[in-house]
């Protein structure tokens, strides 16, 4: 559903959103076939557990970092995931004039100074579960850009995933186009035009504690 981005509360919190979107799924597909559920972020984590325990599937976090731009220290111009795969910006890289060499160096030193510790940190430093031969569906609280989404599909991939589907709350038109094009479908109850920022459309959005995280990962051991 496409709606206009005015200051409209879709969701409660994490739970309400995470029920709105199970009921966008088509939970009988997923059932009748070798399931997994990602989560994309911390919050994304919240989601992936009701998502992941409604369907009766597995579930684990993709980690990712941004790689920024050496003229803007705020501004990201390509992600890296653990899995090493990389999707970079092209307009902004180009706009700016960066070389794909810079990039490419600050992906291996972001991935040994920041990714690995989130391994340890989340997983004890063990990898991801497999997703060979597996659905699997990507889940975060919203995507405002298609870009995490989209390493994370294209990590999935090189993982050997069967199928990779998308699934939020909510997302900005724009990147529902784009991400309709690279995966296997798009699921999501609400689609906006405007797209603000994730705390217009919660009304309770708190910063998970990572006792909280390390709880629901640890609970699929």
């Amino acid at each position: 559903m496409t709606k206009n981005s005015s200051n409209q509360k879709y969701f409660a919190d994490r739970e309400d959103a995470a029920e709105q979107l199970f009921d966008s799924l088509p939970a009988n597909f997923f059932q009748d076939r070798d399931s997994m559920v990602i989560g994309l972020s911390e919050g994304g984590v919240f989601l992936a557990d009701i998502v992941a325990k409604k369907l009766g599937c597995s579930m684990d976090i993709l980690l990712t970092e941004s790689i920024l731009s050496p003229n803007n220290p705020e501004l990201s111009i390509a992600k890296v995931s653990e899995v090493k795969e990389i999707v970079i910006h092209k307009a902004l890289v180009d706009a700016f004039e960066i070389e794909e060499e810079y990039v490419y160096k600050e992906a291996k030193k972001v991935y040994d100074e920041k990714i690995l510790s989130y391994i340890y940190k989340y997983r004890k430093g063990e990898p991801i579960r497999s997703v060979k031969d597996k659905a699997i569906i990507l889940v975060d609280e919203c995507v405002e850009t298609d870009f995490t989404a989209m390493v994370a599909i294209k990590s999935m991939i090189a993982l050997g995933a069967k199928n990779v589907y998308m699934a939020t709350p909510i997302l900005d038109e724009s990147a529902y186009e784009s991400l309709t094009q690279i995966g296997d479908g798009v699921f999501c109850p609400h689609r906006i035009r405007d797209y603000i920022s994730i705390e217009y459309y919660y009304e309770n959005l708190d910063k998970p504690e990572f006792s909280q995280i390390e709880r629901i990962l640890n609970s699929y051991e």
